[in-house]
């Protein structure tokens, strides 16, 4: 239960999203963001994950000006700056993955907190080292955990983590699209209970 008298809203429909949000123990309703998500021109993996947080966040405030609402997105970059979106695709989580083979992938995790009197936002970093996958292994991780709808075509908290090498983060959830240490600390300045 919070403490806080303002309600939560996740500014977002992801269920993995929820899923981790709900590992917090807190009362919270989902209310999902329609924007736009496709980048800008020359903009950054970190940048638009950071600026569709926030664009999430503020379009359902706006809705719900008496709650704080919680908005995120991620963003997988490759090394060289270029950006990973979902492939929705067989064909293209495979492109994806053949690219990202033997590299280096960040994925970026915008975060971002409004309600009255906040207005939280960052980006929690996930550096990962992909093996040199054998195509074989590539059609075999994709056919097994279908990551159509996952930024860089794997899913970590699955068997996409036999695809790495190594993993650094400040926060293991971040690669989830959570990063559930900065959001606690956030929230509990805010005024919800929690440990």
């Amino acid at each position: 239960m919070n403490d806080r008298s303002a309600p939560l809203v996740l500014a977002s429909g992801s269920t993995y999203r929820a899923g981790m949000l709900r590992r917090l123990g807190l009362e919270f309703t989902i209310d999902p963001a329609d924007i736009d998500e496709r980048p800008r021109p020359g903009e950054a993996p970190a940048a638009l994950a950071l600026r569709l947080a926030r664009e999430k966040a503020r379009v359902v405030f706006e809705r719900h000006p008496d709650a704080c609402v919680l908005g995120a997105d991620q963003v997988a970059g490759l090394d060289d700056g270029r950006i990973l979106g979902k492939p929705g695709s067989v064909e293209r989580a495979i492109e994806q993955l053949r690219t990202m083979r033997g590299r280096r992938v960040t994925w970026h995790s915008g975060i971002a907190l409004l309600g009255p009197g906040i207005d939280e936002h960052a980006v929690i970093d996930t550096a990962i080292d992909i093996r040199p996958l054998l195509d074989e292994e590539i059609r075999r991780y994709v056919e097994a955990d279908r990551p159509l709808d996952c930024a860089g075509a794997m899913r970590s908290e699955s068997l996409g983590i036999a695809l790495v090498d190594r993993m650094a983060s400040d926060d293991p959830s971040a690669l989830i699209g959570m990063p559930l240490i900065r959001i606690s600390c956030w929230l509990r300045a805010a005024g919800y209970a929690l440990p």
